[in-house]
C-alpha cells in the first residue's frame, strides 16, 4: 500500500479534494477530525489535569485551552506531549485498517504536513492549490474572517509556491470540481508505481 500525505494552505480547497479521494473510493485520514474526537473523549482527562479548567462538559474548551499555549511555548509544548501519541495511535490504526482492507492507496489529510515533519512519514505527497487571488476570496468570505486573522493563518504555513516545489503531484482547483475529479483519477493511477519512502 502506497500513502499519500494531502495538504495544502487555508483556502486551497483541500477538504472537497479529500472527499473526491473518498469518493473514489480511497481510505482518508482526517487528521482535524482525529484532534476533534479527541478532544472529546481520552485527551479530556489528562488535558484537565494539565490545565486546569479548560474542559467543559467532558470536552477540551478550545476557547479556553487556546490562550493558556498559544504564545507559550513550553505549554504548546506540553499539550503536544499529551495530544500527539493519542494522534499517533489512531493514525497507526488508520493505516493498519486500510491495510487490511486491501486498499492500494490511503490518504492522510493533514493541514500542516510539511511544517510538522509529517512529509518524512508518507510515500508521496500531494498538494492542493489555486491562485492568491481566489485563495484569499473564498477565505474572506467565512464568517468571522478579516484580513488581520488571515494573514496571521498564512504566516503559519509553509508558502504554497514551496508546497508546490516540494509535491509529487499537484492539484489545481481554480477550474471547478471536474478538473480535479480527473486530477485525482491520475494521481491514483502514478501513485501505485511510487516507491515506498515512509520508514
Amino acid at each position: 500500500m502506497r500513502v499519500l500525505g494531502l495538504t495544502g494552505s487555508i483556502g486551497m480547497g483541500k477538504s472537497t479534494t479529500a472527499k473526491l479521494f473518498v469518493e473514489a473510493g480511497v481510505p482518508v485520514y482526517d487528521a482535524d477530525a482525529t484532534v476533534h474526537m479527541v478532544y472529546e473523549n481520552e485527551a479530556v482527562p489528562l488535558i484537565e489535569a494539565a490545565f486546569p479548567g479548560t474542559t467543559v462538559d467532558g470536552k477540551v474548551d478550545r476557547t479556553k485551552l487556546s490562550p493558556l499555549v498559544v504564545h507559550d511555548a513550553d505549554a504548546m509544548k506540553k499539550l503536544e506531549g499529551i495530544v500527539h501519541p493519542l494522534l499517533a495511535k489512531h493514525h497507526k490504526k488508520f493505516l493498519d485498517d486500510a491495510e487490511a482492507s486491501g486498499a492500494d492507496i490511503a490518504v492522510v489529510d493533514v493541514p500542516l504536513l510539511f511544517e510538522t515533519g509529517g512529509d518524512k512519514r508518507v510515500d508521496g505527497i500531494v498538494v492542493v492549490s489555486t491562485d492568491a487571488k481566489t485563495q484569499r476570496e473564498r477565505i474572506l468570505a467565512r464568517d468571522g474572517m478579516t484580513e488581520e486573522k488571515l494573514d496571521a493563518i498564512l504566516a503559519r504555513q509553509l508558502p504554497d509556491a514551496e508546497k508546490r516545489k516540494r509535491a509529487d503531484f499537484v492539484v489545481d482547483t481554480s477550474h471547478g470540481i471536474e478538473p480535479v475529479r480527473a486530477r485525482i483519477a491520475e494521481i491514483l493511477v502514478e501513485a501505485a508505481k511510487l516507491p515506498r519512502r515512509r520508514p
